[in-house]
């Protein structure tokens, strides 16, 4: 079996043990699961009892991940996430008393709920996977990603995250209502389990994820499919409606999202496809737009869509010659 055949059907399985815990919303998994794979961290933006929280503990659960959870509230201190160093009476010396910020996967709940001060404490560890605690560097675990949520409606007692740490969220997806269909369908679970807790398999261990994560280094990106992310970044710059454009992080964003996607698809190579599928979680959320924007009522999702519709699609080519990177 080849590594991406391993991938594969990792994922795959991996999805069908998530479907357990989360009825009917396999795409919002998906691209939780591409942001793993991509080793970035997520948001998720949605209102309050939609499986924000579950999502995240079953990930950890499947993948064997170390979990911890953070209630952002208004009077949580940096220390509070990073840790501190306590005297030790015993030693005569100072130890140092790790944080929850020291584990796999770290969510962040209502992240919007603290003040600037302390969600700049997650800021150096989501962007430099290490922390500083009174003058001394501490690296994270590997892998270290943070799924993070926040409430979109309630704003009252919120501090709204900063452009430069929005920017550090490889993608940004909403959950949404169920279907009537599925949510009759997670009431019949529910009974039938006889318990609110869902029993879930680990499906991979933390030496196969960081493996699984390593393979989609060896994709292969044709040059015109590099362009033409470029170009769908370079038309949210020049969009009318927009203030500021995604950065050159944005377009690194989108590429490994879409290495991501083709792996779990099966493919050893980017096309257009992918990149489209995962344009508005990855970029919507690093814009600016103009005031006027807002009176109309246009998100930022709509924009995207308008660049990728302006931005010519290039053919689909598999890789040609036996040089080319390609995972085999």
């Amino acid at each position: 079996m080849s590594e991406l055949d391993e991938l594969h059907r990792a994922t795959g399985r991996l999805l069908e043990q998530m479907g357990k815990a989360v009825v009917g919303k396999r795409e919002v998994l998906e691209l939780v699961l591409l942001g793993i794979l991509a080793d970035g961290h997520v948001l998720i933006e949605d209102y309050p009892g939609l499986a924000k929280t579950l999502i995240a503990r079953s990930f950890a659960r499947c993948c064997g991940l170390r979990f911890a959870r953070i209630q952002f509230t208004p009077d949580l201190m940096p220390s509070d996430i990073t840790g501190s160093s306590i005297f030790n009476q015993r030693s005569g010396d100072f130890e140092m008393r790790p944080g929850p910020i020291f584990a796999n996967l770290v969510l962040g709940d209502e992240i919007n709920r603290s003040p600037a001060k302390t969600q700049a404490a997650l800021l150096e560890g989501m962007q430099e996977r290490q922390v500083t605690i009174e003058g001394v560097t501490w690296p994270l675990p590997r892998p270290f990603l943070v799924l993070a949520t926040q409430n979109p409606i309630e704003y009252e007692g919120t501090y709204p995250l900063p452009e430069a740490q929005l920017d550090r969220f490889l993608l940004r997806v909403g959950v949404g209502y169920p279907s009537r269909d599925d949510e009759r369908q997670m009431l019949d679970r529910r009974q039938s389990r006889g318990s609110d807790e869902v029993e879930l398999e680990e499906v991979i261990d933390l030496p196969l994820l960081l493996r699984l994560q390593g393979m989609l280094e060896h994709l292969h990106i044709d040059p015109d499919i590099q362009f033409y992310i470029v170009d769908l970044v370079e038309a949210t710059r020049r969009h009318p409606g927009v203030q500021v454009g995604a950065s050159p992080r944005g377009s690194l964003a989108l590429m490994k999202l879409s290495r991501a996607r083709a792996a779990v698809a099966g493919r050893d190579f980017v096309t257009p496809e992918d990149v489209k599928s995962v344009a508005v979680p990855a970029l919507a959320h690093r814009l600016s737009l103009r005031p006027e924007l807002w009176v109309q009522r246009v998100r930022a999702d709509d924009v995207i869509a308008e660049c990728l519709a302006s931005v010519a699609t290039p053919p689909t080519r598999a890789p040609g010659r036996p040089e080319e990177k390609a995972l085999r």
